[in-house]
């Protein structure tokens, strides 16, 4: 709450982390519907520090990746991509997608970044044989990231 009222004002108080903006005075009614509706919104989960999908886990706060019993060495970027698609489970994640969220390109570069780091990264997963294959090529989509003890 604030007497402050000019339009700037408003917009600098939402983009510095205010979840609204109610100027003074102001009735009692929409400061307590305000509160409601905030009270309303899901609760925000915390991030845990430890990733799994089937027999594969990754922690975050260690920087450790182990399948089964096997610990894995990463590269940092490796370890990124892995995050990301364990954070997105059977869902299709496109090469887009990664460019943004793993390289922070925002255009395509036309190189085979993402294929080489996927292929490295199922190389180091322990992906040749078809019944471990945990992450999964979606032809001209994309990749998936499938929970192998759910597919047999």
């Amino acid at each position: 709450m604030t007497a402050v009222d000019g339009i700037t004002d408003r917009v600098e108080g939402l983009e510095a982390g205010a979840d609204d903006y109610l100027v003074k005075p102001f009735a009692f009614a929409e400061l307590a519907a305000r509160v409601n509706a905030l009270a309303r919104r899901p609760a925000l989960t915390q991030t845990g520090t430890m990733l799994r999908v089937a027999d594969l886990e990754l922690d975050l706060a260690r920087r450790s990746c182990r399948r089964g019993d096997k610990h894995i060495d990463l590269q940092p970027r490796e370890f990124r991509l892995l995050e990301y698609l364990m954070r997105h489970p059977g869902q299709m994640v496109t090469r887009t997608m990664l460019l943004e969220h793993i390289w922070d390109f925002h255009f395509d570069p036309r190189t085979t970044v993402v294929e080489t780091h996927i292929s490295r990264l199922r190389a180091k997963l322990g992906c040749g044989e078809v019944e471990q294959a945990i992450i999964e090529t979606v032809r001209g989509a994309g990749y998936r990231l499938l929970d192998v003890t759910k597919v047999a």
